[in-house]
């Protein structure tokens, strides 16, 4: 289990918030199972774990000041920043690591299938399963091996191997990825140009030449 350290928050809001920030830290609630907890942390140590061992690492978190030793927590949430990168808020849910919880784990793919190979286009459609698990069987992500994919296959939920610890709660049916040749739209037979305007000069003439004639034949029954 990865091990964080913080702090107790005594003092809240903006001025508060900024103030950590300056000291490069930024506050954090963790909704824990019997109370929730203001404090604040250190975003490198938490952005370090994450890069280690992914988005749902388990988390052993001291709180220098907390009425307990320490809390296992995920994370929960988490704002970032609207014009710069990095973080400013975070939330930790705590969590009994002897009963199971729901979390999302991202799917990832691995090497190239046979069907790219032959000019085929993968459509990756599910990229985050969720599952069910205790908090110590939660894997950092899934790996499809796409060394066996064909070209118009498709890999559903079902077809996923995760172990008996873990259990998907997607439906079997969905389609996690399929390979296929990209469609090309054929173009429509266009109309030869200037066709259509001969035509209608044609008809013009005929129109001007008929009228022409009626009033002509006019003239020679007034006269």
């Amino acid at each position: 289990m990865s091990v964080l350290t913080g702090k107790i928050r005594e003092a809240n809001g903006k001025s508060a918030a900024r103030k950590l920030r300056t000291d490069e830290c930024i506050p954090a609630v963790v909704y824990g199972l019997n109370d929730n907890v203001s404090l604040s942390i250190n975003p490198k140590e938490l952005s370090k774990l994450i890069d280690a061992k992914g988005r749902n690492v388990l988390i052993e978190l001291k709180v220098d000041g907390d009425s307990a030793e320490n809390r296992n927590v995920v994370l929960k949430e988490f704002q970032t920043h609207p014009l710069k990168p990095g973080w400013v808020h975070v939330d930790f849910l705590e969590i009994d690591i002897s009963k199971k919880i729901k979390v999302k784990v991202p799917v990832f793919l691995v090497g190239v299938s046979p069907g790219e190979k032959q000019g085929g286009i993968v459509n990756h459609i599910i990229r985050a399963l969720e599952i069910e698990s205790l908090p110590n069987d939660i894997p950092e992500k899934f790996e499809v091996d796409m060394s066996g994919v064909e070209l118009n296959q498709m890999i559903r939920v079902s077809d996923l191997n995760l172990g008996e610890s873990i259990q998907i709660l997607n439906d079997p049916n969905d389609i996690v990825l399929n390979v296929h040749l990209e469609k090309v739209k054929e173009e429509e037979p266009g109309v030869e140009e200037g066709t259509e305007g001969e035509e209608g000069a044609e008809g013009a003439e005929e129109d001007k030449g008929s009228a022409e004639s009626k009033d002509d034949s006019g003239k020679k029954e007034d006269g």
